[in-house]
Order: structure tokens, then sequence, then C-alpha cells
């Protein structure tokens, strides 16, 4: 049976917009009546749903509606979502900054959060001061705290400036300490919000290591909240996702970040411009994109086995003898992986309709969703591109066993960064007038 550390039963948490608290002296007297009297809170009825991006009709926002879960000592959990999507809110009531509207956090154990910079420092004693500070807040003895500081300074880098008051540091300074101090002063659960995102390359790297040390060798439970889909994936074991204030989706880490990266995004293997929305410049305009097998069937969903073609339909508006189509690839994470480009053009173009069809290596590809964007460039004389990935499109590569049961040569960790293979570019030529 789990040992569960941390346990969030119906948590909901509203605001009115534009104000502190209820916002008036009529609704604060409105709810004190009802409460003296026994009864519920006349605005926990109204109120509406999280979502920034539309303008809504009541004063009232449910920050976060009906939040359940349960978390294990020692695990690590990712909680991801859109900017606005709650999860900041819920960090402060798992922190205890602010209390939720509705439902119970329970706890077993200390808690530590690193919620924003600076988050818990007095910004007029040193930082030596505010890590004895923080440590007491956290019921440390200083003796416990002296035990750890020398620790602490070091992983910090901050060395140099420790008798300097804080409010001196910079940025980096801050979350570098702050999150030294939440680190080593061994909370039973440790938060830790996107403030991370501050400290450099190296930071970052040497604070995942640190969390997953304190998760994996230690037996502590992390909640960590980032928008880099890699280091969630890299840290976390299970993920959960939130949108418009309600969790949408609570599962393996994997199944999450796939979750929370295609909220939004339906599969598209095909597109078709109209004269409005195509790429374009006066001399080509990109007419219709898709994914095909080698049936030149289009799917959404390949195997990593099959031999998988981008095809670009296109339209020449004056005639030239220097247009280059590319591709651009990305993958579920939105990291460019891949560029490639048909050799420098030697087709006279005469005013038309095109299509040109670029093929995938089988067992080229990882699993998961890809995103592809297309390109024009010329080349002779001045460089120029004409259009560059415009609303890119999509598709799915399912893992599989080939026909002999034996796994597919799957390239995944073997393609450093961007790479600029050699692909299988075809030209199929055909005007107006045989359409």
């Amino acid at each position: 049976m789990k040992d569960i550390i941390l346990k969030a039963e119906n948590i909901s948490k509203q605001y009115r917009l534009g104000s502190v608290g209820t916002g008036s002296i009529k609704d604060d007297l409105n709810r004190w009546w009802h409460r003296i009297q026994g009864k519920e809170d006349p605005y926990l009825k109204i109120g509406e749903t999280n979502d920034r991006s539309t303008k809504g009709e009541s004063d009232y926002v449910w920050a976060l509606q009906d939040i359940n879960f349960e978390i294990a000592k020692g695990e690590v959990v990712g909680i991801i979502g859109k900017n606005g999507a709650g999860k900041s809110t819920l960090l402060k009531i798992l922190s205890r900054v602010t209390a939720p509207t509705t439902g119970s956090v329970k706890f077993g154990g200390r808690v530590a959060s690193l919620l924003e910079v600076g988050t818990g420092f007095n910004g007029e004693m040193t930082g030596r001061e505010n890590i004895f500070l923080n440590g007491a807040i956290l019921g440390m003895t200083k003796k416990e705290i002296a035990s750890k500081l020398d620790e602490i300074i070091e992983f910090s880098g901050c060395e140099r400036y420790i008798d300097t008051p804080v409010k001196r540091y910079s940025s980096g300074m801050y979350v570098r300490l702050a999150f030294a101090v939440a680190a080593f002063l061994e909370p039973e659960i440790l938060i830790v919000d996107e403030v991370l995102a501050v400290g450099d390359a190296e930071f970052q790297k040497k604070a995942i290591g640190k969390m997953q040390d304190i998760s994996k060798g230690q037996g502590r439970t992390v909640l960590f909240v980032s928008h880099n889909m890699a280091a969630v994936k890299s840290l976390c074991s299970r993920g959960i996702v939130l949108e418009h204030g309600k969790v949408v989706f609570e599962g393996v880490i994997e199944e999450s970040v796939d979750k929370y990266l295609n909220l939004d995004n339906n599969i598209v293997s095909k597109k078709v411009y109209n004269d409005i929305d195509a790429p374009s410049s006066e001399i080509i305009k990109l007419l219709e994109t898709e994914v095909v097998n080698s049936s030149f069937e289009n799917r959404s969903d390949y195997f990593i086995n099959e031999k998988i073609g981008i095809r670009i339909k296109f339209e020449i508006l004056t005639e030239t003898d220097d247009i280059v189509l590319g591709l651009n690839l990305y993958n579920s994470e939105e990291v460019h992986i891949l560029s490639s480009h048909q050799k420098k053009s030697s087709i006279n173009y005469k005013v038309g309709i095109y299509r040109t069809l670029v093929w995938f290596p089988i067992n080229f590809l990882t699993e998961g969703y890809h995103f592809c964007g297309v390109a024009a460039m010329s080349y002779k004389g001045f460089f120029r591109v004409h259009f560059h990935d415009i609303n890119k499109f999509s598709f799915n590569i399912i893992d599989c066993l080939d026909n002999d049961g034996s796994r597919g040569n799957d390239y995944k960790g073997k393609i450093p960064g961007i790479v600029r293979p050699i692909l299988d570019w075809e030209n199929d030529v055909f005007y107006k007038d045989s359409i």
C-alpha cells in the first residue's frame, strides 16, 4: 500500500476579478451572515471557468475547481499546463500561502516551497542570515541548520556574497540560494515552481540532479512545475495536467506530457490553404501539404517502420528558375530536430501548379507527435526566404515490432540536435490546364 504524504480533496479557489477579497463590504457581510447561520457561501454557486482567452459575464472566476489527487512518499510529480491553467494557485494552496475557498489539503510532513524569486527572504538580511531564517521557518534547530550551512553555500555558488544583504543579489543568485536552502534543509515535501527558469543552464542541470537525488536517494517528495517538458520528463514519474483550473489528465509522465502538448492540437495531417491564409510571395504560393504513406494514402498515424512522405502542392505566380522547397521537422516538445531541402533548383518553372514529394526512410523517426513546417527559398543572387514554417501540420509515429518480431531500428537519442539528412525529394510537375 502506498504511503500517502499529501492528499488534496475537492480543492477550489474563487477570486473576484480586479479586487481583493470579495471586493465589497456588501459581499463580505453577506458571506459573514450566511456563515453564522450555518448556510453555504452564496458566492460558491456563481462564477465562471478560468479561461483567460474569453471575456466572461461574471465578476467571479474559479482559478481552481474540484481538484483531487494523492501523492505518495518519494514520488516526483510534475504539475503541467498552460499559463493561466491554475498551477501557481494550486502550489500556493499546497504551500499554505493562500487558503482554498473549498476543500482541504492533508500533509504528512514539512513543506518547503520555491514559488518565486526571493520567496521567504528578507532583503535587508544577509544570505547567511536568511539561511538560518528559512531553516527556523521549517522548524529546524540552529544546530541542524549549521550542520548543513557549508553544503548550502557551496551548492548555491554564492560564497563570496553570503554575508551581503540579499537585496543586492541578482535574480539568478536569489534562486540559487533559495533552492539550496529548500533542498538541503530536508523538508519531506519540496515544491518547486517555474522559478528555476531564472537560473542558467548549468544551475538548472545541477538543480534537477539534486531533486532526483533527494527523491530517489532520500525518499522525499517533489512537486515540480515547469514549461520545459524535457526537464519534466527527465525528473518526474507522474504528471497532473491542468486546464482552465481543472485536472484534465493524471497519469505516467510521458502520457501527461503528450496530453499537455496536444490540449489544443488535433492532429492535422493535411492542410489546404485558401487565398487569404496561404503562405506566399509574388513568386510562389503554398496550396496544400499532406502526410502520406507509400501508397499515397493520407493518415494521421504511422508505424515507425513505414515509409512516410510529405507532399507539397504549390503555385508558381511568376516564371522563375530559382525556387527551392525545404522542410523543417519538430518533435512533440516543439524542438527543431531536422531540416532538409531540395538540391538547388535548375528547374525553369512556368506559371502554373506543381507538386513535390519528400520521403523519410523507414525506422528514421521516433515514436510520438511530429510537426512539419514548409519553406521556399531563392539562392541565386541574394538569398531570400519566400515563406517559412507558417501553419505547421502534424502526424503521429507509433512504435511497433517488425514482421519478424524484432523492434525497428529506432534512431531515438542518436540525432544530435538539428540534422540535415539527405532525404529523397521528387518533383511531380503539372499545370492548371491539366487539372
